[in-house]
């Protein structure tokens, strides 16, 4: 049976401030985040389940790429398009999360080609 994310988070984590500190960590990090949060509201009201996400996706992204341009680049080259500068302009502006998604999907595309 799968834990419930309160569950996963005090495993991993300890508790929700903690989990929040983890992620600001990577959102400190100019390389990966893009400073789309509203002002007044801040980490610590977003969900426990969208926190681990989040963090997950983050430290998967940072171990393997190390920044979004070396991401954007991998996705650029998976799909062929390095020369399509308003392709990879369009790309910037997408949140990791979103950019991390494309390219597993543009990878599972290349894959099944083959």
């Amino acid at each position: 049976m799968a834990k419930s994310p309160l569950a996963l988070v005090k495993d991993k984590f300890g508790d929700k401030t903690k989990l929040v500190a983890a992620v600001q960590a990577f959102a400190d990090d100019n390389a990966l985040w893009l400073g789309r949060a509203q002002e007044g509201k801040g980490l610590a009201h977003v969900s426990n389940a969208k926190l681990l996400r989040l963090h997950g996706v983050f430290t998967e992204v940072k171990k393997v790429f190390g920044s979004r341009e070396k991401l954007i680049a991998a996705i650029l080259e998976t799909e062929k398009r390095t020369k399509d500068a308003g392709y990879k302009a369009r790309l910037e502006a997408f949140p990791i999360p979103r950019l991390f998604d494309q390219y597993t999907s543009a990878k599972k595309r290349v894959a099944a080609k083959a």
